[in-house]
């Protein structure tokens, strides 16, 4: 598997990350911790999933599905129904 180039990984991080801190109340770095824990952040930076079709705010919505649900593929962005 190759890997989304470092300046693409760190923008959809810093940018999650914000948003995670922002609506959540957790600090910056357990907020980062939190999201490259998940599948999701897995998913994004796996080109071949071409998550960065969805932007920051879709891929923190599916961060946030795979937290309330433990499957990122519940996000309406993913659904297939």
């Amino acid at each position: 598997m190759n890997a989304l180039p470092p300046d693409v990984l760190d923008y959809y991080d810093g940018e999650v990350v914000r948003r995670i801190v922002e609506k959540h109340g957790y600090g910056e770095r357990e907020a980062l911790a939190l999201f490259l824990r998940s599948k999701t952040y897995r998913m994004l930076a796996d080109p071949e999933m071409a998550m960065t079709q969805f932007g920051p705010g879709g891929i923190f919505d599916i961060w946030e599905s795979e937290r309330i649900t433990g499957d990122p593929l519940r996000s309406d962005y993913l659904r297939m129904d």
